[in-house]
């Protein structure tokens, strides 16, 4: 039986579509891919992004930045001069990109104007951290990637 050229495209176009079903299927279906938002509130974080954006513009004119050390202890987070533990609130959000169990949220308490996260909290590879914290009714944000 001979193939004509309509006939070839036909099953060409069909193989081509079972192709993709099949990984679409694959995928969709596997527990080894991990599908999680980054956010489980999606929309509700996104009616506060105004209020980040500003926070982060306030950090970013101020004088002096906040300054991220690795440390024998862990991470140290500097910062600047003035600000002590009774004028600064807020939080330290730490968020690992690769397994959102790890995530975790510290309170800001400062002492000598900084503030250690112990080593033992911190596993290695790459974190994302944002800070944010109010100063004399100002609101500021730091966002930084790190690899510890």
């Amino acid at each position: 039986m001979k193939i004509n050229w309509g006939t070839g495209i036909v099953i060409a176009i069909v193989a081509f579509i079972s192709f993709i079903m099949f990984f679409v299927v694959t995928m969709t279906t596997s527990h080894n891919a991990n599908h999680d938002l980054v956010t489980e509130e999606y929309y509700k974080a996104e009616l506060g992004y105004q209020k980040e954006i500003d926070a982060e513009k306030n950090a970013q004119i101020a004088p002096t930045q906040i300054q991220l050390k690795n440390s024998p202890e862990g991470l140290l987070i500097l910062f600047p001069e003035g600000y002590d533990d009774t004028n600064v609130t807020g939080t330290v959000s730490l968020y690992r990109p690769s397994n959102k169990n790890l995530d975790f949220d510290l309170p800001i308490s400062l002492s000598d104007s900084h503030l250690l996260i112990p080593d033992n909290q911190l596993l290695d590879g790459r974190w994302d951290i944002k800070i944010f914290w109010k100063h004399e009714g100002k609101d500021f944000l730091h966002k930084e990637s790190i690899t510890f």
